[in-house]
């Protein structure tokens, strides 16, 4: 991961992520920097972020992908 190497070296890293939406298949861009605030960089852009609720103690996958 980009950010324990920046932690471990005393610099602040960023990355942009390149993807495309899973609906419209348009690009998109989201730059991360070390301190986690994001940015999204495609113009018009208003990604919706997904946050599963799991139970871990009844998770029976390797991931949860898997179950997903």
């Amino acid at each position: 991961m980009p950010f324990v190497q920046g932690h471990l070296r005393r610099e602040p890293l960023a990355v942009t992520i390149r993807s495309e939406c899973a609906h419209c298949r348009r690009a998109l861009a989201v730059r991360i920097d070390h301190a986690l605030r994001y940015e999204i960089t495609t113009r018009e852009a208003a990604p919706l972020v997904f946050l599963p609720l799991v139970n871990f103690a009844r998770l029976k996958a390797e991931s949860i992908i898997d179950d997903f």
